[in-house]
């Protein structure tokens, strides 16, 4: 009997476990979903706010701050609504000259982001902020590698 017990103990327990993991990867999944949601200025604000706890923002480098991510968020959002297709269109492939194109405007939002943020910023805090980043793109390489 006791035996019994623990077997339906242990698979019980068990169970348990197998169900938490799969919560978590549905929450990672869901992420990108809720985010999709969110306006510009709420993105602006909790990027703004993550920075200020991060690096150590007075009021004014906040301001500055929120007002460069909330512009780079709306033409975020713009560009994400000229992309998106309607019901019943297929989507096409980019030719090689747009794409180069997308890319270089990629790349010039990102160094003038870099330059905006070198004004605003103390050296100090710029070394952190420049820290920061490799971070981001390291958790990135590595997701897509266990794919």
């Amino acid at each position: 009997m006791k035996k019994l017990v623990i077997i339906a103990l242990a698979l019980v327990s068990l169970n348990g476990f197998a169900q938490r993991k799969e919560n978590k990867k549905m929450d990672r999944e869901n992420r990108t979903e809720l985010r999709k949601d969110m306006t510009p200025s709420e993105i602006a604000d909790l990027k703004s706010k993550h920075l200020t706890l991060e690096l150590d923002l007075t009021d004014a480098q906040q301001k500055q701050v929120h007002k460069l991510i909330l512009e780079q968020a709306e033409t975020r959002q713009s560009k994400r609504a000229a992309l998106k297709i309607e019901d019943g269109e297929k989507r096409e492939k980019p030719s090689k000259e747009e794409m180069l194109k997308m890319h270089n405007q990629r790349l010039d939002a990102q160094i003038e982001m870099k330059r905006e943020m070198k004004k605003i910023l103390t050296e100090d805090q710029y070394a952190k902020f420049e820290k920061m980043k490799p971070k981001k793109q390291g958790k990135r390489g590595k997701r897509s590698k266990k794919d």
